[in-house]
C-alpha cells in the first residue's frame, strides 16, 4: 500500500515547524518558509538574535512592553536575507508556524508576499488581519495533519 503523499502546503508547513527547532528566543520557537510560483524555496528564517550577537538562549530575553526586543522575527529573517542576497520575493508565499505580528506582517505586504499559510493562530492582531484583508492576501491556517 502507497504512503500518503504531503500536499505541497503540508510540505512546506512540516518544513517551517523544522525551521523553528533552530530558533533560540524560547518565547516562541516560530519558523517561515519562502516559497516562489514554481515550488521552489527561497528563503527560510527562525526567531533569533541579530548575526554576530548573544542569543536569549544564552544571556536570557531583553524585554519591553511584554516583548523580547533581541529577537528578530523568523518571517523578518526570511524576509532580511533575501534583501541582503538580492533574492525577489514578490509574489511569493509564506509558510510560518504562528500567525506573523503586526509588523512582519506589513513587510510581509511590502514586500509583496501573495498568500500566507499559517499553523498556529497565536495572538492574532486585528489590524494585521485588516490589512491582509484590504491589501488582498490570503492567509489560511493548516491544520496538523496525522503523520
Amino acid at each position: 500500500m502507497a504512503k500518503d503523499r504531503l500536499t505541497w502546503d503540508e510540505y512546506f508547513m512540516r518544513l517551517a515547524e523544522t525551521v523553528a527547532m533552530r530558533g533560540t528566543c524560547d518565547r516562541a520557537y516560530v519558523g517561515c518558509v519562502l516559497v516562489n510560483s514554481e515550488n521552489r524555496i527561497v528563503s527560510t528564517g527562525y526567531n533569533g538574535s541579530i548575526k554576530g550577537n548573544a542569543h536569549c538562549d544564552e544571556i536570557g530575553h531583553t524585554m519591553r512592553d511584554g516583548h523580547c526586543i533581541a529577537t528578530i522575527h523568523a518571517e523578518m529573517n526570511a524576509l532580511l536575507y533575501c534583501a541582503k542576497e538580492g533574492i525577489a520575493v514578490n509574489n511569493c508565499i509564506c509558510y510560518v508556524t504562528h500567525f506573523p505580528c503586526l509588523n512582519c506582517t506589513k513587510s510581509l505586504i511590502q514586500a509583496g508576499i501573495k498568500k500566507i499559510y499559517y499553523r498556529n493562530a497565536y495572538r492574532v492582531d486585528d489590524y494585521a488581519v485588516e490589512l491582509l484583508e484590504k491589501n488582498g492576501i490570503e492567509y489560511i491556517k493548516i491544520e496538523e495533519k496525522d503523520q
